[in-house]
């Protein structure tokens, strides 16, 4: 069964479909034969699994700590700062993560910016912090939460169609 001519004025470009059609082959009028979209490597889609995954699991025990200290556990306070630092670093490597998935990975540009945005809030969460500013930092950290859990579930959600493995 051969493919139907294609109109007058048209070169037939050979697709999945058609008998004649060979992957990555051209066709004779030297159009590049269609390919499916391009997918991320498998080893940048699982960093920033990973990465956001942490950075997450982080956010969490971020507030359970400050949930602990408002109760009267003040010698929390250090677990909390040293939590923030391993946050803010993990938010990093997230950002390094998003940054693979969107230029060699042929990815998605907004992951940068969420994970950039995700950076520079939990900064800003440090100072309001080291300053005692509990009326910003605590909203703050809500949305630096929701914005994780977002982060962590496309991850894991959709990014499981581009994914090569």
């Amino acid at each position: 069964m051969s493919s139907p001519p294609a109109p007058a004025g048209r070169a037939r470009v050979p697709g999945p479909a058609d008998p004649d059609h060979v992957p990555g082959r051209s066709d004779p009028a030297g159009v590049p034969a269609r390919t499916g979209p391009a997918r991320v490597p498998a080893w940048i889609v699982w960093s920033l699994r990973v990465t956001a995954t942490l950075h997450l699991v982080t956010v969490l025990g971020q507030a359970v700590i400050a949930g602990m200290f408002v109760t009267g556990e003040v010698d929390l306070l250090a677990h909390h700062n040293l939590g923030a630092m391993i946050t803010t670093a993990l938010a990093g490597l997230q950002l390094i993560a998003a940054i693979a998935l969107w230029r060699p990975g042929r990815g998605p540009l907004w992951p940068l910016g969420v994970s950039l945005l995700q950076v520079t809030l939990l900064n800003v969460q440090i100072v309001l912090g080291q300053e005692r500013m509990v009326a910003p930092h605590i909203p703050l950290a809500m949305v630096v939460f929701g914005m994780a859990v977002s982060m962590t579930a496309w991850a894991w959600r959709g990014q499981r169609r581009g994914a090569a493995a």
